[in-house]
């Protein structure tokens, strides 16, 4: 069976296990019915997820000129705090930025690879922790706009991180957290301005993924480099695919490929 078809973060609904499905245009896939089984990938060229040409991806799915001009790049993405929306500036799209900044947020913790702060859209969660790969997580403060997430996310990164080490994830060399006592020991530190938003008594949340096994070195898999990578999934944790090989592919750090999947 072949699927072809413009890589794009997997979709993903949380279950016991959770279910992963790669969405191409002619194609629909359920990935976690691929376990155990030898697959064969082919690279075979680029197609922007913005303006769908065949261009090289610079960044995040998107071709160079998309991705220095198009709002859904913008710096605020990735650094919450530089949003200003809900002061009616425009930073490329004020409309596009209104729909998405002027949404409720949430300000979270994740254990991943260890505990970290991170933000995201209320309707991102629980997408938000499968996508990272946290095996647990729980809210913090929900706030009415992305910028007062980000402030205080911002003002938590000086007790805890903000960032995943992708192998400590991958592996599964994690130790379990209490979440709730460090909601709790960070409530101290979060901004006046988002205070009253905090979440009391709320409990954790618990992701399992679908792994048959973790790798023990793992190597990633760079298309191209390798555009005809063949091997047997074992497992899929965040936006990772886990071979027997201990190859790990990264889906979503390959969005805009094109590619072709055979599974044997």
């Amino acid at each position: 069976m072949n699927y072809h078809g413009v890589l794009k973060k997997m979709q993903t609904e949380l279950g016991s296990p959770i279910q992963y499905y790669l969405v191409f245009k002619d194609d629909f896939l359920n990935v976690n019915q691929l376990l155990d089984k030898n697959l064969n990938i082919y690279f075979e060229g680029y197609q922007c997820l913005n303006c769908g040409k065949a261009k090289k991806i610079y960044r995040q799915g998107f071709c160079y000129d998309c991705f220095y001009e198009i709002p859904q790049a913008a710096d605020w993405i990735m650094k919450p705090e530089l949003s200003k929306a809900h002061l009616n500036i425009e930073d490329r799209d004020l409309d596009y930025e209104k729909a998405v900044q002027l949404k409720p947020h949430i300000v979270y913790l994740a254990n991943s690879s260890n505990v970290k702060v991170g933000v995201t859209r209320k309707s991102q969660v629980p997408t938000r922790w499968i996508d990272q790969g946290a095996h647990e997580a729980i809210e913090i403060v929900e706030v009415p706009n992305r910028y007062l997430a980000g402030i205080t996310e911002i003002a938590l990164k000086n007790y805890v991180a903000d960032k995943t080490n992708w192998r400590t994830m991958i592996t599964n060399k994690i130790a379990d957290e209490d979440l709730v006592a460090w909601r709790d020991k960070l409530k101290q530190y979060i901004p006046e301005e988002a205070k009253p938003y905090f979440i009391e008594n709320n409990k954790e949340t618990h992701m399992d993924f679908p792994v048959l096994q973790y790798p023990q070195k793992p190597k990633s898999l760079n298309l191209v480099k390798t555009p005809n990578f063949e091997g047997v999934l074992k497992g899929i944790k965040g936006q990772y695919l886990i071979f027997e090989d201990n190859t790990i592919f990264n889906i979503r750090s390959n969005e805009g490929f094109v590619v072709t999947i055979k599974v044997n």
